[in-house]
């Protein structure tokens, strides 16, 4: 079937408008009130449901990393997409938290987990002449998913109920993904773009597929992991908490507070395609660096300033902007330093990072004040950006 696909564009046409879907749960803040008023829940208790999506998420990007290395992407983000679809129409009958996490969180996270590796992994293999960039559009759609679905999704609590709510968007999502899902095969063995010549393997082996066991006995893999998870605990705070830091800590009204959820999703968007093509001109270590001291800044001023309406929506939109990029970057980096043979599995690993970041990044955002939370998250991003300064030689396979 690979040699049918003359368009290697089509593919990430496929993989744009899958993870458009999967990246709508990103919007889950404009949940979080509308279940408080139905079902009389404490806000943390709501806040964790996208925490367990996130790392269901990122256990079963292991899973579907594994299965797609074997048997290609097509039937993984197929199967995810009709697991995502079902666990969020089942969150419709939820009565009970426990059920609300069972459904939405488990099953829903789990889906969008086994889908959203399969557009990374493919899209690395029909592009190694332009890693970032690639990697930054296929990712976009993940960032930008909260911005397209968001006046679907307060339309629909408005009409129908929060609750019908998962129902509709459930039935959206599991057609989107699979139709998206045919869009994805892999290039024939040994294909090279038209006009793009291979780097040639050096004498230490730099460049080679690693397998996920020598990639797990390199240690600068274990700097890249935590480098990542401190960006996304940081990036996940605001994200997963958006619209209510815009309610208590800036005093804004429902509808400016979710306002923010857009200017997040934009700038995550934006930030995945920039920062990913930058990277392939600027080095992707250089460029985290640069994202870091960015974000840094931003979570500092967010804890020690005043903000008005326009600094909220300015800080969140440099938050967004960097966040983006560090889920750009990191499948390139990941495909640069281990290889793409591999990457299924290996980037499943590394995104880990992304899964355990969704329980804390939340959880410091509704631990103490939001003041005291941002100056946390400043610090993780400034440690970040010294810790680039340990991953900055290509891994060599022995």
């Amino acid at each position: 079937m690979s040699e049918k696909v003359t368009n290697r564009w089509l593919v990430v046409f496929g993989a744009v408008i899958i993870q458009l879907c999967l990246g709508a749960v990103y919007a889950w803040s404009l949940f979080n009130q509308p279940l408080i008023d139905k079902f009389q829940w404490e806000k943390g208790d709501v806040v964790l449901t996208f925490s367990i999506t996130i790392f269901m998420m990122a256990t079963f990007t292991i899973v579907g990393g594994k299965i797609q290395d074997k048997i290609g992407p097509r039937w993984v983000a197929t199967a995810g997409g009709i697991i995502m679809g079902a666990g969020i129409m089942m969150a419709s009958t939820a009565t009970s938290l426990t059920e609300l996490y069972l459904y939405y969180g488990f099953i829903g996270g789990a889906g969008i987990g086994m889908a959203y590796v399969c557009p990374l992994a493919t899209c690395q293999k029909w592009f190694p002449d332009k890693r970032g960039l690639i990697s930054g559009i296929a990712v976009a759609g993940f960032g930008g998913g909260a911005l397209i679905f968001k006046p679907f999704i307060l339309t629909f609590i408005d009409s129908v109920g929060v609750s019908s709510t998962f129902l509709y968007l459930g039935i959206v999502y599991l057609i989107t993904v699979v139709i998206g899902a045919q869009f994805l095969v892999v290039p024939p063995a040994g294909y090279c773009p038209p006009g793009w010549t291979p780097p040639v393997v050096s004498a230490s082996g730099a460049g080679n597929d690693f397998s996920t066991g020598q990639m797990l006995k390199n240690v600068q893999f274990y700097y890249l992991w935590i480098v990542f998870l401190f960006a996304c605990t940081a990036g996940l705070m605001v994200i997963g908490l958006a619209k209510d830091i815009g309610i208590n800590l800036v005093n804004l009204t429902a509808a400016d507070a979710a306002n923010a959820v857009v200017v997040v999703a934009i700038f995550n968007a934006l930030g995945r395609v920039i920062w990913g093509s930058l990277s392939d001109k600027l080095g992707r270590v250089n460029s985290l660096f640069v994202m870091y001291l960015i974000a840094g800044l931003a979570m500092f001023l967010m804890s020690s300033i005043t903000m008005t309406y326009f600094t909220f929506l300015g800080l969140c939109s440099l938050i967004g902007f960097c966040f983006g990029g560090f889920l750009a970057l990191f499948p390139s980096l990941t495909a640069d330093y281990y290889g793409t043979k591999n990457f299924g599995t290996n980037y499943g690993i590394m995104f880990m990072a992304f899964g355990i970041a969704a329980i804390i990044g939340p959880k410091i955002g509704t631990s103490g004040t939001f003041s005291q939370a941002f100056l946390i998250a400043a610090v993780l991003c400034i440690v970040s950006a010294g810790m680039t300064f340990l991953v900055r030689e290509t891994p060599k396979l022995t």
